[in-house]
């Protein structure tokens, strides 16, 4: 059976996310303790135990996803249940996962990849007011044209019918307003920032500068970018890729199409907290079977 790996991204998180898999695993405790050994905090304490506004900040939750969604692939190997394993992917943090699981680089250096990229978004969150919106029932296009009107941008095509847009908080909540009687719905989001969008732009220069001498390898399965939508190999395209995303759009919804159709996947496994990704899923094509898993009882034996 062919076997796709999905991972989590930002807004997934919940305090508790990972408890389960501590208490359980030996292989989810060494790698939780190196966790906090190489960000030189307690990111263990917060996922376990909160409070909820620490985990919600974009320098904690990112790694926190990360480890998760780690550990998750980690114990799906372990019990041989990755044997047909042909691709991975992830929603824009989770992209940085799916790499490690693929082996682009090592656990440690993607967890310090994950925190720096994480504490540079979150600078550019404080150092200005950007906000986000989800806008159900609306086309790629119409939504691309109407983002031109505001000045904001399309932040992620997650599934048919849900497009975020991204951009000056103010500019946003204008757009939610004019979007009465064009769109299904316009609702704003509970974000800190306006993610993948031109005001990310100093976190993503921050972000080229650090992993510019990082050594990435060619991943042993297929992986796909949130850039492009397509399959990504060579070590130096997917560092360019990397570096894009922060302010590009994350086009999930092609991302997932292309892995299955290639690789001709059976079943996909989703690697962290919400059942998010699987929900996409559901509405990009019904026939996709997504296990969604987060603590240990929920990881097939």
């Amino acid at each position: 059976m062919a076997t796709g790996l999905l991972f989590s991204g930002q807004g997934a998180q919940t305090v508790g996310m990972g408890r389960s898999l501590y208490d359980n695993s030996a292989t989810a405790r060494a790698l939780y303790d190196e966790a906090n050994a190489v960000l030189g905090w307690d990111l263990k304490s917060l996922c376990f135990d909160g409070p909820e506004a620490a985990l919600t900040e974009t320098k904690v939750c990112q790694p926190a996803l990360y480890v998760q969604g780690y550990v998750l692939f980690r114990i799906l190997e372990e019990r041989g249940l990755l044997g047909g394993l042909k691709a991975a992917c992830g929603l824009s943090l989770g992209e940085l996962t799916a790499l490690a699981a693929a082996g682009v680089y090592d656990f440690a250096t993607g967890l310090r990849l994950v925190a720096e990229r994480g504490r540079l978004m979150q600078l550019a969150c404080d150092a200005t007011k950007g906000g986000m919106a989800a806008v159900i029932g609306g086309e790629p296009d119409a939504v691309q044209a109407f983002c031109e009107e505001f000045g904001i941008e399309m932040a992620n095509l997650n599934c048919p019918g849900q497009i975020v847009i991204s951009g000056d908080h103010a500019k946003v909540l204008e757009a939610v307003e004019a979007s009465k009687g064009r769109f299904k719905l316009c609702k704003p989001l509970n974000v800190a920032g306006a993610y993948h969008s031109r005001l990310m732009a100093p976190a993503r220069d921050a972000f080229a500068a650090f992993i510019k001498d990082v050594d990435f390898a060619a991943p042993k399965i297929a992986v796909y970018t949130n850039v492009t939508g397509g399959r990504i190999s060579d070590p130096t395209m997917i560092k360019e890729a990397l570096v894009a995303q922060v302010v590009s759009t994350v086009r999930f919804e092609d991302n997932l199409r292309n892995m299955a159709a290639e690789n001709g996947i059976d079943r996909f496994y989703e690697c962290g907290p919400g059942k998010v990704l699987a929900g996409f899923a559901k509405r990009i094509d019904k026939a996709l079977i997504v296990t969604p898993m987060s603590e240990f009882t929920e990881i097939p034996a």
